[in-house]
């Protein structure tokens, strides 16, 4: 049986959701904000956590910084929040959430959603180290280094660069790498993808010139 963590303020809908997901046979821990989750993180293992943004002592996206970037904490996250904006959206999934709902939402939406995110983790391989003469990766802390050098990258642009250094010499086309990062469902242009890899290539100097664009098709990491 799946554990799913609900942060959620509001106890109407904090009920909705729990007594929903029990219903489909999910166990449920509960949390008004994001301090008050992170304490329940610290004692109980969950497969999922399903976060609102705007709540009181610490908000959404202050509680995935501190899961992503200080505790390396991979758990699957999807965003229930009636920011709608399509920039709270990208921050959001820039930052390491894996969905994002909007409210009001339709609880057979979010339990479809749920399914599809826990299946992605099902499937994720155990973290690893790729190593590209200079170039190391390490999945496990969320580490690149460039001639023992720290590259700070953000969740998005790490798993970018671990697609493409992982599987050198491979082409991936921009959808491609958009699902294997985040699904089918990631709200995100090609342009998008653009920009992050020019990013990355920035970050990376002279090695930034080992990811190739494969023009008309997509990108793909080369030694030479």
């Amino acid at each position: 049986m799946n554990t799913i963590l609900v942060v959620e303020d509001d106890l109407d809908i904090r009920e909705l959701e729990r007594y929903t997901l029990e219903n489909n046979g999910y166990a449920v821990l509960q949390a008004e904000h994001g301090k008050q989750a992170l304490e329940v993180l610290s004692s109980e293992s969950v497969d999922l956590i399903i976060l609102d943004m705007m709540m009181p002592v610490m908000d959404g996206l202050s509680l995935i910084k501190t899961l992503r970037f200080v505790m390396n904490d991979t758990t699957p996250i999807i965003v229930v929040s009636a920011k709608g904006d399509e920039s709270d959206i990208i921050t959001a999934l820039e930052l390491g959430a894996d969905d994002y709902v909007t409210k009001p939402f339709s609880m057979n939406v979010l339990n479809s959603k749920i399914r599809a995110v826990l299946r992605r983790s099902d499937q994720v391989q155990s973290p690893s180290v790729v190593h590209h003469a200079g170039l190391v990766m390490d999945q496990s802390r969320h580490l690149c280094l460039v001639d023992n050098e720290e590259v700070e990258l953000t969740a998005t642009e790490f798993s970018l660069l671990y697609l493409l250094a992982g599987n050198a010499e491979q082409v991936f086309t921009r959808n491609q790498m958009i699902t294997r990062i985040k699904g089918s469902d990631y709200p995100v242009t090609d342009r998008s993808i653009d920009v992050q890899v020019a990013t990355i290539r920035r970050k990376l100097g002279a090695y930034g010139s080992r990811i190739k664009t494969i023009w008309g098709i997509g990108y793909s990491y080369k030694e030479n």
